[in-house]
């Protein structure tokens, strides 16, 4: 027996007594309908059967998939994880929804062969965080008349969105600095070019700005201890791999743990996630915050500012920068490089 036809746009039209576009209206680009009769063709469609237009003959026929790809610089695991990665990408779904187009992520920890096929149809790529290889996007098909958008990177011949790092670090710095730093020390994400879960010794090659927001915040907490009359060359710097508890406490261990006279006063580090992990493990040696140890962190993500004691931090708005991304991809903004202010929010571990 053979199974009945799919029911094809035109029919629907036609059982509706709508037009074709009002069809493709309500399933590809919501907003150019009224909501009342957007629910009627969804409700009565799912009634008849109706699944909506064909991705691939539509593609096919009019050469755009209405498919975005968000290319993440980490496993997708750890990036819904992620507090700053999570709010990149609501932002980007949430224009993405309005305009009836479909977000596709893909992990730059995937060997090539892994990127699932409907990658090669996406009309865009926005390609987030520093990429562990670069092979992968080397490998994703010919860009053509697609569009790519870099976020917190920078890929050439191409727009990319940023916030005021240096000036935002620099900001932060200069006020933990106000109160006396006897040994300020630095605890960087993915600064140098070779793994390093440890102290950055001399020799060890650091990652050019063009590649990771570390050195343009190191930039600012640099020009800050110029300022107040300390070598930025003397101040001891740790490196983190990734920004997870489990990665960043063995770091953070050796630090706290040294002896009273070697443990740094005050830490400026890159991120909310490393401070909030210095946090815990200081309360668990019993060292007090911000009496024996101030602390800044980066990003104002919700849980830093929920928790006592608060913290000092720098605020970006991950989800405007995922949204401007998107519109630049949909054309819906200029394709040009944009910068976003950034906020200092004043919390406890460094009044």
């Amino acid at each position: 027996m053979s199974s009945p036809s799919r029911m094809t746009l035109k029919e629907l039209a036609a059982e509706l007594g709508v037009s074709t576009a009002s069809v493709s209206n309500a399933f590809n680009r919501p907003d150019q309908l009224s909501p009342k009769l957007r629910e009627r063709i969804l409700s009565e469609a799912k009634r008849l059967g109706y699944r909506g237009p064909d991705a691939k003959a539509r593609s096919l026929r009019t050469g755009r998939s209405r498919i975005i790809a968000v290319v993440l610089a980490e496993s997708l695991t750890y990036s819904l994880n992620d507090a700053v990665a999570s709010e990149l990408l609501s932002g980007v779904a949430e224009v993405l929804d309005a305009h009836g187009h479909t977000l596709l992520l893909l992990s730059g920890r995937q060997d090539a062969s892994q990127v699932p096929g409907s990658s090669s149809i996406a009309d865009g790529y926005i390609v987030y965080g520093l990429m562990p290889s670069l092979m992968m996007l080397d490998e994703l098909p010919q860009l053509g008349q697609r569009q790519l958008v870099a976020v917190d990177f920078d890929l050439e011949g191409y727009p990319a969105v940023h916030i005021d790092n240096e000036p935002a670090s620099y900001a932060i710095a200069s006020h933990a600095l106000r109160t006396s730093a006897r040994r300020p020390g630095v605890i960087n994400l993915r600064l140098t070019k070779h793994p390093c879960n440890a102290r950055i010794s001399p020799d060890q090659e650091l990652l050019p700005a063009d590649r990771t927001i570390t050195r343009s915040r190191l930039v600012g907490f640099h020009r800050a201890f110029a300022e107040h009359g300390i070598d930025p060359a003397s101040v001891p710097m740790w490196n983190v791999e990734e920004n997870t508890f489990e990665v960043c406490a063995p770091v953070i261990e050796t630090i706290l743990d040294l002896p009273d006279d070697e443990r740094p006063d005050l830490l400026l580090c890159m991120s909310d996630r490393i401070a909030l992990t210095v946090l815990t493990l200081a309360e668990q040696r019993g060292l007090r915050i911000p009496d024996d140890l101030r602390l800044t962190g980066f990003d104002g993500i919700a849980e830093g500012q929920y928790r006592s004691p608060r913290l000092t931090t720098v605020r970006q708005d991950s989800v405007e920068k995922g949204r401007i991304a998107a519109r630049m991809i949909l054309g819906l903004a200029p394709r040009e490089d944009r910068q976003l202010p950034t906020e200092l929010i004043l919390g406890e571990t460094c009044p």
